[in-house]
């Protein structure tokens, strides 16, 4: 029977790094028995184990370029049917016989659940097919908005628990949407709650073990500042909010797991805000520390 053990490196578990390191280079090893190991030690038989930092939310299902023809031309239509806004970028190339075509690409911010006529394309000639491509680049939030200070209740009921990768953590928050990251080991079904009131805008819930999604099973959850925080590696089934829904601080969300691309059961959680066609990790405190103290303020044991 397979079992994983929790993560470590050399002398030192993953802790808090107090500045940008270096990637660090992570071996996986098997043992007779079924026991896998995760080190920053090579040995006989073990492989490198190749972490992606990433988070797959797919929104191009959500946010949509469609074209609507017509005697004057086409109208070029964005319809965002998330529960927030979007940012987008639209760029055209290869054109040929076409007039209304901007010469920079189109930037716009889409209120949640709108769509917007972006422009209207005309033929130059019109016994002749206007010819042309389209790109549309999007990204969650609004980037006008400024994060207020917050100090976030911690996102769990229990504990205490240990705090085993901080921001600019080596193993894998060295990227920009998981730089300032946190990982919480704690144990499989432990209860996650919203550590800020807001909107849930993404989740997935249906993956187990590894899956095709680095972040396995998890919930986003847009706050009034425009920033996002986001809960990672979720057991399968245990999410318990929809998209659209508005939670409150201490509200269950799901419960924790080891889903995705995890080393060990535990909790990774970020807060993120739009920078300008990019969604990145930034710096946030919790409002006790994680090593100590049992979470009394949303429930804890």
């Amino acid at each position: 029977m397979l079992r994983l053990l929790m993560f470590a490196v050399g002398a030192s578990a993953l802790l808090v790094m107090s500045a940008p390191v270096m990637a660090l280079t992570v071996y996986k090893y098997v043992d007779k028995n079924g026991v896998v190991t995760y080190s920053d030690q090579a040995a006989p038989g073990a492989e490198v184990f190749q972490f992606r930092d990433r988070m797959v939310e797919r929104i191009e299902s959500q946010v949509k370029l469609s074209s609507k023809k017509h005697e004057a031309g086409e109208t070029l239509i964005v319809d965002n049917q998330l529960h927030a806004p979007v940012q987008i970028e639209l760029s055209l190339s290869g054109l040929s016989n076409v007039s209304g075509a901007p010469d920079q690409p189109l930037t716009w911010v889409l209120p949640p659940r709108s769509k917007i006529r972006l422009l209207t394309l005309a033929p130059r000639d019109v016994s002749k097919p206007m010819r042309y491509k389209s790109r549309l680049k999007t990204a969650l939030g609004d980037p006008r908005l400024l994060p207020k200070n917050y100090a976030y209740p911690l996102p769990w009921r229990g504990g205490p628990f240990r705090l085993t990768q901080g921001a600019n953590g080596k193993y894998s928050h060295f990227t920009r949407k998981g730089r300032y990251a946190m990982d919480i080991a704690m144990p499989v079904g432990t209860p996650i709650v919203a550590a800020r009131a807001g909107v849930v805008v993404k989740t997935e819930n249906q993956q187990s073990g590894r899956g095709n999604n680095p972040s396995g099973n998890f919930v986003r959850v847009l706050h009034e500042d425009g920033t996002m925080s986001v809960y990672l590696h979720l057991m399968r089934g245990s999410v318990k909010v929809l998209e659209g829904e508005r939670v409150k601080v201490g509200q269950l969300l799901a419960r924790s797991g080891n889903t995705g691309n995890s080393t060990g059961p535990h909790l990774h959680f970020v807060v993120q805000r739009n920078v300008g066609l990019a969604v990145e990790s930034i710096p946030f405190d919790f409002s006790q520390p994680v090593n100590s103290l049992p979470n009394f303020a949303v429930g804890g044991d």
